[in-house]
């Protein structure tokens, strides 16, 4: 193990001196409104345009927001899924990071803004995240962008949206994706591996507070063992897109995104999976520079692929 980044301590130290809660301490509502508030504070960068839209989903309108890249011709289109434990979150939370990505990857960004728990349980989030997908490769060609060229991104429970659609569409027999991109993602229903055990406590998301989350979301305790909740326990993971996986050293979730990426490696999907050594779940959506320079990164790899100009894998 490496030594936490120094702009990962001065962020743990400030939100110590601040007095910030666990978001798992909070009631719902209020946690949401803290996490409003938290990211209102990020830089955002200019992009040429930004439109919010409403997509058709299976239990209602599906908010979403569009992000044209800033002076540069779009190659692709990327659906991203916020993070927030499928209780928090929304577009606002991830303007910052969503503007960064367009304009790293030239690709049109359609944030989509998903059913979230308490109040909708698993698989609302992931259906809604599916019915984006398909209106999003049925829709790309209205920007001049081939319906070969939509992408998945997602961090945290956006990243575990990301894996559950792939497994969906392949089961359902589409859309094609072209590749899936999971930052820290969460990939499976199990507190026991070694990262809870070492990061638990400490880096900011912790042990009780998936815990948290988990149980606002699953109705029952035995949906944790779906492949649409767990992708990491789906029987064959063979023929899906191509995949980049992020995770973070102090991260409680890192072991599990590291298993789905092998698992993929061995199913024979192209995959890299990348861990930022000294960096913490969400040092990618609370934009550290660490974080800034992985959007770099994957924006790179995203705009690589859907040119043809990087082979995946």
């Amino acid at each position: 193990m490496v030594a936490l980044d120094p702009g990962v301590v001065a962020f743990l130290q400030q939100r110590a001196q601040a007095g910030i809660p666990p978001f798992h301490r909070l009631p719902v509502e209020e946690a949401r409104n803290l996490m409003r508030t938290l990211s209102a504070r990020a830089p955002r960068p200019p992009v040429a345009k930004v439109e919010d839209i409403s997509l058709p989903g299976p239990g209602g309108p599906i908010p979403a927001r569009l992000y044209w890249p800033t002076g540069r011709e779009m190659v692709g289109l990327v659906v991203y899924y916020h993070g927030g434990g499928w209780v928090l979150g929304d577009l606002d939370t991830h303007d910052a990071p969503c503007r960064y990505l367009a304009n790293a990857s030239q690709c049109l960004v359609l944030a989509v803004h998903y059913r979230r728990a308490p109040e909708h349980k698993f698989p609302s989030a992931v259906e809604d995240a599916y019915a984006s997908a398909l209106w999003a490769v049925e829709h790309a060609p209205q920007w001049g962008i081939p319906q070969e060229r939509v992408a998945l991104a997602g961090d945290s429970a956006g990243g575990n949206l990301v894996a559950g659609v792939t497994l969906f569409a392949k089961e359902k027999g589409g859309p094609h994706l072209a590749c899936q991109v999971l930052i820290y993602p969460v990939t499976d229903y199990n507190f026991q591996r070694p990262s809870y055990r070492e990061n638990g406590e400490g880096y900011l998301l912790t042990r009780e507070g998936m815990e948290w989350f988990w149980g606002h979301y699953l109705a029952r305790e035995e949906d944790g063992a779906h492949p649409l909740a767990s992708p990491l326990r789906a029987p064959d993971l063979s023929g899906l897109p191509p995949a980049l996986v992020l995770t973070a050293e102090y991260d409680p979730l890192r072991d599990e995104g590291e298993a789905y990426a092998e698992r993929l490696a061995q199913a024979g999907v192209p995959t890299v999976c990348i861990r930022y050594m000294g960096n913490i779940h969400g040092f990618v959506g609370h934009l550290l520079f660490p974080g800034r320079q992985a959007i770099t990164s994957v924006g790179a790899t995203l705009r690589g692929i859907l040119t043809g100009a990087l082979t995946p894998g």
